[in-house]
């Protein structure tokens, strides 16, 4: 008896496809699945899960087979060039799985969603679980079902660099930065007379310059989960999921996983593994090092999962691969570790921790003053850290905020910033490394650019990407010092991007002295009105020609924050004018109009009529389409130059560290973590 899934209940959770339509099901446009998908690319020995699914809309416009799949479909893989396509289970020597069953809903369009009026589909599946393909070449796979009707999806098994240029690799994510607001913190964290700037960013100084391609599987526009899981992987996947390919079950752990580069490195290579961020560290980007989950909300089995890995959360299924509890991890996040219902099974992680052998710290102060030999856990705050701007320039904001790491009420006053969490984290890595030369991968993420561009706060987001800039400046320093600059792959980049950028001039004076809300607008100053830099100018002070003013922050971030002249900035997703995206066919659009006083401009009444520009159950700005920047110094930089996609900068690191060349394929498929530990968690 077939059983109905819960119906996807909000829009916000169904996933697009072009024109505004719903999907079935990401990259699978016909009747029969293959995850993963065409035009997949693997490293040799990475692993990962195979699903397969065949579909049989029980009503809408697919209907088919009286809502009866086909359960006796058939799958095999050849590679290319070899001979004929073989059994799946022969080809890859593991046992046929079993069949399952299930059913789910989706609306087929935004008139099926007014409606209420879901399409239902019956699921056949099978999963085959951690398997690899080790040699180099295309592969075709090819899923029979309903007599006839097939799915093709052509891998590719890119051949690996023959040795390795880095024994280090450090990636750094500016979270949603893009080369507009690098532009824009560049004007008011330096100083530039007469056009030209007399000191740059860091990333303006790094040896190479690419652009990354960030669309997901199924979307053009991507989110942090899917993004930093590609960055990860080398594998497209749908939006909200983290290393995984996104099944139609209802089980938010049973869809066919991918194994991430700091998972290969580690089981190949027993290399060291470190995160840093700025948000809890739970959150998307951070749990994409080693995570594996249909939504990237699952805190608590992400939690889990850093510590244990799957076997506690899905002991069946028999990953057999994880970060097996990273070497460093810092950032927010507390309400995961203090016992509760907000943590894993309402247990204390941060005594979990400490009883895998993990040193505990909880602010800037024990950070600094804490060794270097074990496995470090920081958690500094509740929930995210705070913004450099507040952390700096305005440190009231962090009082009466209760967010202590604790749990005891008070306030997080003595918080890290993204600097003193990288530098700490490289030293306990190295230190800890060093003794049988095994290397390390570090994670470093400003999450909070990303965070309050949401939020349309540019001033906080800049700051957090001068923060940025000033980590992989000391980095570098720190490297040097240390000796490991020759040997460490420096990669910086963002995830994704948002629609920001800078058009003018804003008199900040005039703008709030005006009480008609059209007059104000004459504050902001375009073009030859738009002017210079007010944050490179000391309050109170005349612009100088021949002195760089050095701010109580240091070089590299503004004087002041608060001048004047400010930026004028926008988002192109915003809910405060209209938009209607359809092409004009009368001729070039219209969207102002004279008004009745003389020099001024209405909109057009005949104009696009639909208010706003994203959907109104979105509570921020939203990401944005454009290429992001990835900028690259050290053993292996070279490569980063040129425009490709965001999966290629996985194979770059991977080529660096010299992965893939080695293939270990007795893996133990057994559950690693204790047993005494396992805690099962419900979809």
């Amino acid at each position: 008896m077939w059983k109905l899934t819960a119906l996807l209940g909000t829009i916000s959770t169904i996933t697009y496809v072009s024109a505004q339509t719903f999907q079935r099901l990401g990259a699978c446009p016909t009747l029969g699945c293959v995850f993963p998908p065409d035009q997949t690319d693997f490293l040799p020995g990475q692993l990962f899960d195979i699903r397969l699914e065949v579909h049989a809309p029980v009503n809408g416009s697919e209907a088919y087979n009286g809502g009866v799949p086909d359960e006796k479909f058939a799958f095999c893989v050849q590679r290319d060039g070899t001979g004929s396509c073989v059994n799946a289970a022969q080809f890859f020597k593991v046992s046929e799985p079993k069949l399952e069953k299930w059913s789910f809903s989706y609306y087929e369009d935004l008139f099926a969603w007014d409606k209420k009026n879901p399409s239902v589909v019956n699921v056949a599946a099978k999963a085959y679980r951690a398997l690899s393909l080790t040699q180099p070449g295309s592969y075709t796979a090819i899923l029979t079902y309903y007599g006839q009707k097939r799915t093709v999806a052509r891998w590719l098994v890119r051949e690996p660099a023959p040795k390795a240029k880095a024994k280090n690799v450090i990636l750094f994510i500016g979270d949603g930065m893009t080369q507009s607001a690098i532009t824009a913190a560049r004007l008011i964290g330096h100083k530039s007379i007469n056009g030209k700037y007399q000191s740059l960013l860091q990333m303006d100084k790094m040896d190479n310059l690419g652009h990354q391609m960030t669309h997901s599987l199924d979307s053009f526009i991507t989110d942090s989960a899917n993004s930093a899981s590609a960055l990860l992987t080398g594998k497209k996947s749908t939006v909200d999921t983290l290393n995984i390919w996104k099944d139609s079950s209802a089980d938010a752990f049973d869809d066919p996983k991918i194994e991430t580069i700091a998972e290969l490195f580690r089981r190949t290579k027993k290399g060291l593994v470190g995160i840093v961020t700025t948000a809890f560290v739970a959150d998307a980007t951070p749990a994409a090092m080693c995570t594996h989950t249909q939504t990237r909300l699952e805190y608590k089995s992400i939690v889990y999962e850093y510590l244990y890995g799957t076997a506690g959360i899905t002991p069946s299924l028999h990953w057999p691969t994880g970060c097996d509890g990273p070497d460093v991890l810092f950032g927010g996040g507390a309400e995961r570790f203090i016992p509760g219902p907000d943590s894993p099974h309402g247990l204390d992680f941060y005594k979990a921790f400490k009883d895998r052998g993990y040193k505990l710290v909880q602010t800037k102060e024990q950070l600094l003053k804490a060794g270097n030999d074990a496995k470090t856990l920081g958690i500094f705050t509740k929930s995210n850290l705070a913004k450099w701007l507040d952390r700096n320039v305005y440190p009231e904001n962090l009082k009466n905020q209760h967010n202590s790491p604790t749990g005891d009420g008070s306030d997080a006053l003595d918080q890290p910033g993204l600097k003193e969490m990288t530098l700490k984290a490289i030293d306990i890595l190295q230190n800890r490394s060093k003794s049988d030369d095994k290397g390390w991968f570090l994670l470093s993420e400003a999450a909070s650019i990303d965070k309050m561009m949401h939020f349309l706060d540019y001033d906080r987001a800049l700051g957090d990407l001068l923060e940025l800039d000033d980590t992989v400046r000391a980095t570098i320093e720190h490297l040097k010092r240390s000796g490991q600059y020759e040997n460490t792959l420096i990669v910086v980049t963002a995830d994704h991007g948002h629609g920001f950028d800078v058009f003018g001039g804003a008199d900040t004076e005039y703008i709030a002295a005006q009480s008609d809300d059209r007059k104000k607008r004459y504050g902001v100053g375009v073009y030859d009105n738009s002017g210079l830099s007010g944050y490179q100018v000391a309050a109170g002070s005349l612009p100088t020609n021949n002195t760089i003013v050095i701010g109580p922050q240091g070089p590299g971030f503004p004087v002041q924050w608060q001048p004047r002249y400010a930026l004028a900035a926008g988002t192109v997703a915003s809910t405060d004018r209209r938009e209607g995206y359809k092409v004009n066919t009368k001729g070039p659009r219209v969207p102002v109009v004279a008004s009745s006083n003389k020099g001024e401009y209405v909109r057009n009444p005949d104009d696009q009529p639909t208010e706003g520009t994203i959907p109104v159950n979105q509570l921020a700005a939203t990401h944005s389409l454009q290429d992001v920047s990835v900028f690259a110094n050290g053993p292996g930089a070279d490569a980063f130059r040129g425009v490709y996609s965001n999966i290629d900068i996985f194979y770059k690191m991977a080529d660096a560290l010299g992965l893939g060349s080695e293939h270990a394929l007795d893996i133990e498929r057994s559950p690693s973590a204790d047993s005494s530990a396992q805690i099962t968690f419900q979809a």
